[in-house]
């Protein structure tokens, strides 16, 4: 049930966001009288297909949702009328070429910009950005951070819950900037605390949570052992686990929430546990072996393949509400879609020079999982999934890498100055080289998402 809420999420996506890409290219190439053959949204066999308008356009939904394109009238793709030859794209003025191309990855930005405030405006709720625990001689205690301190502000952005926090946060450390925390203490009195992120990199944060990284543990709501959902073929499975039970002791040891759960099967790999449940309130015992799972960071710690409801009702206290007015919203929106876009740029071009892993990249696997989380979660939160992914897609597609968008642009560029456009062979170079990068880059990225699940 999970596999197939993910799947919906993702297709639900994608389609949302390759129809308003395709969409800013069909616009504007209608705006400059361009004949439009067809518009797609995803590749292969036509799952749904209609024809509208004076000009006949053919509108597809095809069966792999991995993308799209618009067709336009092009001397270089077959014969064109004479009395439509005006109307061929590649017959239009540079500056035209240009804009239509341009206008795909601008949209998805348009797009971002409108999903964002919708979030804002809507409102996200999550946990009060509440330091539980301090790590000793961690990053956050080095900083003076303490038990009870609520962080109101990062910079100058306020938050409201944790995940605030730590998108900022996540900025800083691809600047290597320090990170300067407004803090309310728990007498009511508000103080400014330095985070020296010097020693983080990308990387440490992909290999384990930011917080833990930092040394803090947020004050959470209780999070019981509830089993919610159980992997196939695990464990668990295997022991016969099903979703609400609750794990009340390992080995006979009691376990105090979902924490303490986790803490004593990570400890226990490849070793027999004996786990005691509460199901339909009666106790049971059953005996497992957790595997052992490998992670990022090369440690190895026990899995029995179970997890919980990420989502618990939070208490009043420590509720965070982010919710701001339309105006407010909206200029949230724009500068949170210009940060998004530089910290892609950013992190791409530390991935180019080798000063952050390419495991940091993810795929159409990875993608669908947090389309699903997300679309769970509620509105806001796959509003805001909706807006990263837009943001990538529109900058990773500015990209001068021949095949992309910003690969046309490119030759638009040297066509303005050599004036008169790249030769036909050089594009056909061109192409080959953009065919074999994406081709590499969609192996890493789904060997990534392949380790991810295994791991």
């Amino acid at each position: 049930m999970e596999v197939l809420q993910h799947i919906i999420a993702f297709i639900v996506a994608i389609g949302i966001l390759v129809t308003f890409h395709e969409f800013g290219h069909y616009w504007v190439a209608k705006r400059c009288n361009v004949k439009i053959l067809r518009f797609s949204v995803g590749f292969g066999r036509a799952l749904w297909r209609r024809r509208f308008g004076p000009d006949g356009t053919e509108f597809v939904v095809a069966a792999l949702p991995l993308g799209g394109y618009v067709k336009m009238l092009d001397e270089r793709e077959g014969e064109v009328p004479a009395a439509e030859l005006d109307r061929a794209f590649n017959r239009k003025p540079l500056g035209q070429r240009f804009a239509i191309v341009l206008a795909g990855p601008l949209f998805n930005l348009i797009f971002a910009v409108a999903a964002y405030t919708l979030m804002y405006t809507v409102g996200m709720t999550g946990i009060k950005p509440l330091v539980g625990q301090v790590e000793p001689e961690s990053i956050a205690a080095e900083a003076g951070l303490d038990s009870g301190d609520e962080i109101i502000a990062v910079g100058d952005r306020s938050t409201g819950t944790w995940a605030s926090v730590a998108e900022i946060i996540v900025g800083r450390v691809v600047d290597g900037e320090p990170v300067r925390l407004q803090v309310r203490d728990a007498d009511g009195g508000v103080s400014t605390r330095t985070l020296d992120i010097a020693t983080l990199s990308l990387d440490d944060i992909a290999a384990g949570s930011l917080l833990t990284r930092l040394g803090i543990e947020p004050r959470r709501p209780p999070l019981p052992a509830r089993v919610a959902q159980v992997v196939d073929d695990s464990p668990a499975a295997r022991a016969g686990l099903q979703s609400g039970d609750e794990i009340v002791a390992v080995d006979g040891m009691a376990v105090a929430d979902w924490f303490a759960l986790v803490e004593q099967v990570q400890d226990r790999a490849g070793e027999p546990v004996t786990l005691t449940l509460e199901r339909d309130a009666e106790r049971r015992q059953v005996e497992l072996t957790p595997e052992t799972a490998t992670l990022e960071d090369g440690s190895e710690v026990g899995r029995i393949g179970v997890s919980v409801d990420t989502e618990p009702d939070i208490p009043a206290e420590l509720r965070g509400t982010e919710r701001y007015g339309p105006l407010e919203s909206l200029a949230r929106g724009v500068v949170r879609t210009g940060e998004m876009s530089l910290l892609t740029l950013r992190v791409l071009g530390k991935i180019v020079t080798g000063e952050a892993s390419v495991k940091n990249l993810s795929g159409p696997i990875s993608i669908a999982q947090y389309a699903g989380y997300s679309a769970a979660v509620g509105i806001a939160a796959f509003l805001g999934f909706l807006a990263i992914v837009s943001v990538s897609l529109g900058v990773l597609n500015l990209l001068p890498v021949p095949l992309l968008d910003g690969g046309h642009l490119m030759y638009y560029l040297i066509e303005f100055v050599k004036g008169s456009p790249v030769s036909e062979p050089v594009q056909a170079v061109g192409q080959q080289i953009g065919l074999a990068l994406l081709l590499g880059l969609m192996s890493v990225v789904i060997y990534n998402d392949i380790a991810r699940l295994l791991g």
